[in-house]
């Protein structure tokens, strides 16, 4: 039986925690996730969602401020795993804790090393116009998603896919494809093989400005920045100052004008752009919920109500 200590945070950890535990070949004995933070407009303390999924299982919890603390190094030390799985954990790891388990730390990255490198390699990719990422099975080292890999698992991708789809599938495929490498590194069937020197790149934290659409691009261009970008934070724009998050766009034909012009044809809500028009599928009107393509039609004092200007900032 192998002994697994997992340390993952977000939704996106619960799939691989979720095989792990299901394996019959594997006990995970303890989860290490961030502490509760405030969350939402009430900023109430919130559980992580791998803590609530390791409650729900009876597994026990553990949330240390920083892994920096000894005592908690100390504690990891002398537990003599087989293995470490870290998912989306949000802590940087001391060498002594990598070196800890018999078998390693074992990373479930959301790309295919050594491309997207870091933060946010969903929404790089898909903002790069990539046709193609995946999921790698890494050994952690000291680098910023340096090490060894182990396996690797691809999907395509195009100017419809979004981060939130995106993120489903990476999620359901790394959790298996980790048990499965797992298994072969303890039976000595997996070898570690060195990332590349070429192709290397670093998708670094999603900033608000990156999301502030400029509707003067390329149509191509804006709409993976507006997929890249669903849900979180979700691309914006202003129509006078209003303030319009816009999540899905597909391209469309029509009348040919200024870049920004934001208009409804018929069945249609429409925005130029550089190159072309897109129509917008879903979008977000200030305090309100996410509006389908239905619910736009029928909004009665949307800004599409009559042709405005888009913007970057307020005017």
């Amino acid at each position: 039986m192998l002994r697994v200590l997992f340390a993952g945070t977000p939704d996106f950890a619960v799939p691989t925690l979720k095989a792990l535990i299901e394996d019959p070949e594997i006990s995970v004995e303890y989860v290490l996730t961030q502490p509760d933070r405030p969350r939402g407009r009430g900023q109430k303390l919130s559980e992580s969602a791998v803590k609530q999924y390791a409650i729900a299982h009876g597994l026990e919890v553990r949330q240390p401020e920083t892994l920096k603390d000894l005592n908690e190094v100390e504690w990891i030390r002398a537990q003599r795993f087989d293995a470490l799985v870290v998912v989306a954990y949000g802590q940087i790891l001391r060498a002594d804790v990598l070196d800890s388990p018999r078998l390693g730390c074992l990373n479930v990255h959301a790309s295919l090393l050594p491309r997207w490198r870091g933060a946010a390699p969903l929404q790089r990719a898909i903002e790069a116009g990539d046709t193609e990422t995946g999921a790698t099975i890494m050994l952690m080292d000291e680098g910023l998603d340096t090490g060894p890999m182990l396996a690797t698992t691809s999907i395509q991708i195009d100017e419809s896919t979004t981060t939130a789809q995106l993120h489903d599938q990476l999620a359901g495929l790394g959790g298996p494809l980790l048990v499965e490498t797992l298994k072969k590194l303890n039976h000595g069937e997996a070898k570690p093989v060195e990332q590349p020197d070429k192709g290397i790149t670093y998708a670094h934290k999603i900033s608000t400005e990156d999301a502030c659409i400029n509707w003067n691009q390329d149509r191509h261009v804006v709409m993976r920045q507006i997929h890249a970008f669903n849900p979180v934070p979700g691309a914006y724009t202003f129509a006078e100052s209003t303030r319009m998050k816009v999540f899905s766009v597909c391209e469309a034909d029509g009348e040919k004008k200024a870049p920004g012009t934001l208009w409804k044809n018929q069945q249609q809500i429409l925005v130029s752009t550089g190159t072309g028009n897109l129509e917008i599928l879903e979008c977000q009107l200030p305090g309100g919920k996410r509006l389908s393509h239905g619910q736009m039609i029928f909004h009665q004092t949307a800004p599409w109500n009559q042709t405005v200007k888009l913007t970057g900032l307020p005017t």
